[in-house]
């Protein structure tokens, strides 16, 4: 704050912003509620006759009306109301965010500014903190702290401070103000990288918007994750900004205490997107009281407003007073109507429109207000307060950072790059310099270049990882979206120079390619520049598209027109006029050219094989022999390179430098389209929120369902507490045993040691008592339970877990529910379904259906979700996936206790009550319960039984009962010397004011220390001794079933796949994308080999077709990989901790569910290749077998048994990309295997082997070749001699025919007479193998489908490494 005066001292005015609003309305477009599109959607009359009139006549629905109001500088708005009454659109309106809206009517003003002003100009002095914490999960918290400010670092300081020390000063007040200081060198980290825990994530959000903050800042429920102490701190922060620099401060909140309510100067009741209430805070009480409210006893003043708000849809959930019950409004529209035509209401619109008169049109506001931006701003004229080069020099620092903190990634590649080097080296080492190295030559050119193509498409899943984040700096005005890829392409540069010069000398000196220093550069030039640009291009790509299977489709297809139309498959004189324009939009193409002219250009091979030679030509004179090489002349031993080149692949040195030229357009151009596509896509990453229902349930697509922002639902009544429901429930759940813990510690290993997280913790859950897990944010309360619930897999555990004092069951995490944080589940499920499929494996398989059915539709009453029994889960919003989180646990039935983490966590008050008061009932009939809590009311807080209360560290403070109105617990801490509780406060506040809590609280009592030393720890461990000897004297409590799991391995197996049926009929971008590439790459394999002819070329084509066809199964295999991981992820984080089912069963469910889709989509590539190829049409049998069965098979499993060894998607297709490339080396089409050498065995090892001999042999094998005029070779035989007596004996040694055997001159041979012939001696292809080839393959397969079980268990599921593994087992040895 220091910093704030000393701003003001030195001049630097801070300039003020402040917001009104007449008849305000915010209009949505769709309808709030919606079918599942399913794969068949698209081919139903109905959709298409939806589409065609939501063009003309699209769905819209009031999301706000009526709404007027303002909020002065240095005055903080609180806005309350239920998650689905619009508080969140109501928020983004006033700060200007209003894209994802059909239409925004009415007046808005800041000051003299319209929106447009505001959008065009000050975007960033407008902004808008929203409810999700989105970062870098690889970047420390002072790194990311560090890049919000800097972005947001005013060009007018304070005297002599430079840009550094105000970087360094804001980031770090920021970091001790929000209590961050002590992790800012921690990953943030996210659900799968360990980083900070979530209320410190939440924490980081914080102070990266006030970072960047400007005069006018709206919170969306900023205080979710946070604990009480943390959340008035903040407030009270936000409070002083607000009064020092006269802010104005917009914030809405789910959950508030009276303390925060009295730091609030205004309030805005939103009820069904109406506004119920805009006024004085000290106001809005006595308002509705004389309204007829009233609140209920010690109810908080918002949680009184929220239940008002809340009235009109549930009338138990209000109190009214006597007398008024024919009076209080019934409606949302009632209770605004009444506000207008109220005294405060008519007071609200004569401000309004004062503050109207005031500022509106007025000149001198505005040019002070821009005298103000002027000072602090780089550049006046754009939204950002740097300029674009500043913005660039630190995104290409973040991105350097981002780098640094996960190089693994990094590794990987150059790994990668290094592997496929050598392999390629070693294939092709030291190649002579004789022409039957040519074709050889080529190829590995061609590949070295290829192959980096390939590598780019890894790149995808990241790139859509990023994208909220960069929408969200772009709200804020931190930088431009395009800044983001332009600092990834630059950082890249000097990664991909480096990685590709390892590649390129490794390579090149291995090969043996042409020996001079320029070559060698030229080589690397091109290498370099190729593989910068099909990254560029790729990510472009990425850029143009909203989802990862579209663009990943697109990306397959350019890969398959790059290979097609290289030139060197097809060489462009051999190539179908009509299709050569290709070739010229082909980057691939000049870079090929580019390489072989440099590498042929000086190369004259010897001639290894001249016609005709051999035994009795032993004396023929050189002029009557003939190279077969293309390019030869008579009577010379040498062939030379340039014309080899020339009329091989219509490529000359005097083009080298044009196509450099035209690859830095390319280069460029990609990059433009990029920088343009990341500009303008990148504001549709937002995702409509709409619920969705399974097709054929009955929806109302106009009924009032969910917020826009949320998609949380209508239905408001909260869980139904009837009493047959819980006497059903009771029957089944009774609780007799008790679970204790004793002397718990636990602690992970750090780069210098070990950190404690758990400290010598105590306690118990009695059956019938509903237990409160409280403390600050990272005290361990999430690591507590995980430990409980036997859920951690890294360090050590040490103390005592029991069940009645004995050992705990086998099946114990069978036994026990865990509702997580997180709310995970299988986004395409539907609330019944996730239910019952819960039942159906975590209670015994004995158990009927039918009774499973009835007691899943008791838990979706008990949860208050009747209505959405039949909703998309993934569609849901915070309020109902949390319940329906706790459905899901209470469908298994839980034996022993149920866990829940912060199931109030992001829900305002009164469903926070609903659930709370759900969880209380579940207790009173025998559910023990333990579960950590944020924020709780003292309403909220009196529901518990007993308190477990932890400091930082893992250290226990309090552990025992509450009693009524807290009062044992507040007694412990105020005979201890804590100050006394005021009668007004919020004891769970309180408790965490006490101990220390919070950001900036610092304790002198040491709490730990006290709890130690007091009677009521010893009582404690007297208490949970006599339960253990109290429980030893009674049976020894049995699994429920002998294994850990509820059913049997085939029951388990036949659920998984009904689900994944399920879920993949349910996600039609990824199946249609499917089809769309095999469709595609058909029509492409078709009609780039059109009726290939029977001449060697033509044979030659047919080999190629089936190789790039193969290449198809590339992206095939990147998009099944996402899908699998995260499948796997959903079983990683709850369903396995669950003993839900076994993992073998989940891995096959997977392949049985995927095999289906690409076996069909397979044979549409089939269809659409075979026949325009013109391969014959009594083989077709064989290749559909092959192509449509066999081949589907192998790389489905293949590409699950990668992934199944892979922590992530990007990962998992850096894996793939080597391994497949390493398969596609030695199938003997890039490199013949007569030139493998000692590489053979590799050969017969790749299944693309046998898959191409297969389909290759059996479709042309026994064919007769025709040579076309290009490829018949001419010999003139000695005089007196005819051709046939010439070439007769060696045509008899070596095969072939003669067109002219009777001519005495221009003999015309053709070396191959026919395609077993010509494909053996080139490339080892034989007919009779197909059936062989076959079995192979499917051998193949069997492989795949093991590794892929082993991987899952030793990259997965075994929680120990291979290595320390051994290391163990050789230490017990020695």
């Amino acid at each position: 704050m220091l910093t704030l005066l000393h701003r003001q001292n030195e001049g630097i005015k801070d300039r003020q912003l402040s917001v009104m609003f007449k008849d305000l309305h915010v209009v949505g477009l769709g309808s709030r509620t919606s079918l599942q599109p399913t794969v068949s959607s698209p081919f139903h009359p109905s959709t298409f006759l939806r589409k065609i009139r939501g063009i003309f006549h699209p769905s819209i629905r009031d999301i706000l009306s009526g709404f007027d109001g303002m909020v002065s500088s240095g005055e903080m708005l609180l806005v309350l109301g239920r998650p689905g009454s619009g508080c969140s659109t109501f928020l983004k309106t006033l700060a200007n965010q209003r894209g994802e809206y059909h239409a925004v009517e009415g007046q808005v003003f800041y000051d003299s500014f319209t929106p447009k002003e505001i959008h065009d100009s000050f975007r960033g002095d407008v902004t808008y903190c929203p409810e999700d914490d989105i970062h870098f999960p690889t970047l420390t918290v002072k790194q990311t702290l560090s890049f919000a400010v800097r972005n947001r670092t005013p060009a007018t300081r304070l005297l002599g401070q430079t840009r550094e020390d105000y970087v360094e000063d804001t980031a770090t007040m920021l970091m001790k103000v929000l209590g961050l200081y002590r992790s800012k060198n921690t990953l943030v980290g996210n659900a799968e990288i360990q980083g900070i825990s979530g209320g410190e994530r939440k924490r980081v959000s914080i102070a990266e918007a006030l970072g960047s903050a400007g005069p006018l800042g709206a919170w969306d429920n900023p205080t979710r994750g946070l604990d009480s102490s943390t959340a008035l701190e903040f407030v009270r922060t936000l409070r002083s900004i607000t009064d020092i620099k006269r802010r104005t401060t917009i914030v809405s909140l789910y959950q508030a205490g009276e303390q925060l309510y009295d730091l609030f100067d205004k309030v805005c009741v939103v009820a069904e997107g109406k506004m119920a209430y805009f006024g004085p805070a000290k106001s809005a009480k006595g308002y509705f009281i004389d309204m007829g409210f009233e609140p209920q006893y010690n109810q908080p003043t918002p949680d009184f407003w929220l239940q008002v708000g809340h009235s009109v849809t549930d009338a138990n959930g209000r109190k009214i007073r006597p007398g008024y019950e024919s009076f209080v409004p019934r409606t949302s529209e009632d209770l605004a109507g009444r506000f207008k035509a109220s005294d405060l209401g008519r007071q609200n619109q004569k401000m309004v429109e004062e503050h109207w008169e005031q500022c509106v049109g007025n000149h001198e506001r505005k040019q002070a207000y821009l005298s103000s931006v002027d000072a602090e701003h780089t550049t006046t004229s754009t939204v950002y307060m740097t300029s674009i080069s500043q913005q660039a020099a630190t995104a290409m620092k973040r991105q350097v950072q981002v780098i640094a903190g996960h190089k693994l990634e990094l590794f990987v590649q150059l790994g990668s790059q290094i592997f496929q080097a050598v392999i390629l080296g070693t294939v092709f080492l030291n190649m002579p310099d004789n022409i039957s190295t040519y074709f050889s030559r080529s190829g590995l050119l061609f590949f070295s270049l290829f192959f980096n193509a390939i590598t780019s498409v890894a790149e995808v899943p990241a790139l859509f990882s990023q994208r909220p984040i960069v929408l969200r700096h772009q709200k804020a005005a931190l930088h431009y979206p395009f800044v983001q890829s332009l600092a990834h392409t630059i950082v890249d540069i000097p990664i991909t120079f480096v990685v590709q010069l390892v590649f390129a000398a490794i390579l090149y000196f291995m090969v043996g390619l042409q020996r001079s220093a320029a070559q060698f550069f030229i080589f690397y030039l091109f290498i370099f520049l190729m593989s910068q640009t099909m990254k560029s291009l790729f990510r472009a790509i990425t850029a143009s598209f909203r989802s990862r299977p579209n663009a990943l489709t697109v990306c397959g297809i350019f890969i398959l027109l790059m290979s097609f139309n290289g030139g060197y498959t097809i060489p462009w004189p051999t190539a179908h006029t009509g299709l050569r324009w290709i070739m010229w939009l082909n980057p691939l193409w000049w870079g090929f050219g580019a390489l072989i002219v440099n590498e042929f250009h000086t190369l004259d091979g010897v001639c290894s094989t001249l016609i005709p030679q051999g035994p009795g030509y032993e004396n023929v004179s050189l002029a009557n022999q003939v190279c077969i090489t293309v390019g030869s002349q008579p009577g010379k031993l040498l062939v030379d390179g340039n014309i080899y080149v020339g009329l091989t692949y219509d490529f000359w040195y005097s083009q080298l430098w044009r196509n450099f030229g035209v690859l830095c357009a390319f280069y460029l151009g990609a990059s433009v389209v990029l920088l343009i596509a990341t500009e303008l896509n990148t504001s549709s990453a937002f995702n409509s929120a709409v619920v969705l229902f399974k097709r054929g349930s009955s929806i109302d697509e106009n009924a009032k369902a969910l917020d826009e922002e949320k998609a949380d639902a209508e239905c408001h009544s909260g869980p139904h507490s009837d009493s047959s429901t819980f006497d059903s429930l009771e029957k089944n759940t009774i609780v007799l045993d008790l679970f204790t813990w004793q002397h718990l510690h636990y602690e992970v290993p750090i780069e210098r040691g070990m950190k404690c997280l758990l400290d010598d913790v105590s306690g118990y859950v009695a059956p019938g008592k509903l237990t409160a897990l409280m403390g600050e944010s990272g005290a361990g309360k999430t690591m507590l339970l995980n430990v409980l619930a036997q859920r951690v897999s890294t360090g050590v555990v040490s103390g005592d877990r029991f069940v009645n004092g004995q050992p705990l069951p086998v099946d114990f995490q069978a036994q026990t529910g865990f509702c997580q944080q997180l709310d995970t589940h299988l986004p395409e499920a539907t609330v019944r379904e996730a239910l019952l499929f819960s039942a159906n494996l975590r209670q015994p398989q004995s158990v009927p259906l039918s009774e499973k059915e009835a007691y899943v539709d008791k838990c979706i009453q008990m949860c208050g979700l009747e209505e959405y029994a039949d909703a998309i889960v993934g569609s849901l919003g915070v309020e109902h996936r949390k319940r329906t989180t706790i459905a899901v646990e209470l469908s298994a039935k839980p034996q022993l206790l149920l866990f829940l983490d912060e199931p109030t966590s992001g829900l305002d008050s009164q469903s926070a009550w609903a659930i709370v008061q759900f969880l209380r009932e579940l207790a009173d009939h025998g559910q023990a319960i333990l579960c950590t809590i944020h924020q709780p009311s003292a309403e909220l807080f009196q529901v518990f039984d007993k308190l477990l209360l932890l400091c930082k560290g893992g250290q226990t403070v309090y552990f025992g009962d509450i009693g009524e109105n807290s009062s044992t617990a507040l007694n412990y801490f105020e005979c201890n010397g804590a100050p006394r509780c005021g009668s007004d406060a919020n004891p769970a506040e309180y408790m965490l004011d006490v101990i220390g809590a919070g950001a900036a609280t610092i304790s002198t009592t040491d709490w730990h220390d006290v709890w130690k030393r007091s009677s009521e720890a010893m009582h404690l461990q007297i208490q949970i001794e006599a339960m253990h000897q109290q429980g030893r004297t009674r049976p020894q409590r049995l699994s429920v079933q002998y294994s850990a799991f509820a059913t049997s391995w085939l029951y388990q197996f036949t659920a998984l796949t009904q689900r994944n049926f399920q879920a993949y009929w349910r996600n039609p971008t990824y199946i249609h994308a499917k089809f769309v590439l095999n469709i595609a790459g058909g029509l492409l394999v078709g009609f780039t080999f059109f009726r290939a002819d029977d001449s060697l070329q033509g044979t030659q084509n047919k080999l190629f077709s089936i190789f790039l066809g193969l290449v198809l199964s590339v992206s095939l295999v990147h998009q099944l990989m996402g899908v699998y991981i995260d499948i796997r992820t959903v079983y990683e984080i709850r369903e396995r901790p669950s003993r839900m089912y076994h993992w073998t069963a989940l891995v096959m469910s997977q392949l049985v569910a995927e095999l289906p889709w690409n076996i069909t989509s397979s044979a549409t590539f089939f269809f659409c290749s075979y026949w325009t190829v013109g391969y014959p049409i009594n083989r077709a049998g064989y290749t559909f077998l092959m192509l449509s069965v066999a081949f589907p098979l192998y790389y489905t499993t293949f590409g699950q048994s990668i992934a199944s060894m892979a922590p992530t998607a990007p990962v998992a297709s850096v894996y793939f990309t080597t391994l497949v490339i390493f398969i596609m080396i030695f199938d003997g089409v890039v490199q013949p295997f007569n030139q493998l050498n000692w590489w053979k065995w590799m050969y017969r090892v790749s299944p693309f082997t046998y898959i191409i001999e297969g389909l290759l042999g059996q479709a042309v094998g026994g064919q007769l070749i025709n040579c076309s005029s290009t490829e018949l070779v001419s010999v003139n035989p000695p005089k007196g001699l005819r051709c046939g007596n010439y070439l007769g004996p060696f045509i008899e040694f070596a095969g072939g025919y003669l067109t002219n055997p009777e001519a005495a001159e221009g003999c015309q041979y053709c070396p191959a007479r026919t395609t077993d012939q010509f494909l053996y001696s080139r490339f080892n292809i034989k007919y009779s193998n197909h059936w062989r080839n076959l079995a192979i393959v499917f051998g193949f397969v069997a492989f795949n489908i093991v590794a892929t079980f082993w991987f899952t268990y030793f990259m997965r599921i075994r929680t120990v490494s291979v290595f320390t593994s051994l290391r163990q087992r050789l230490t017990r040895r020695k």
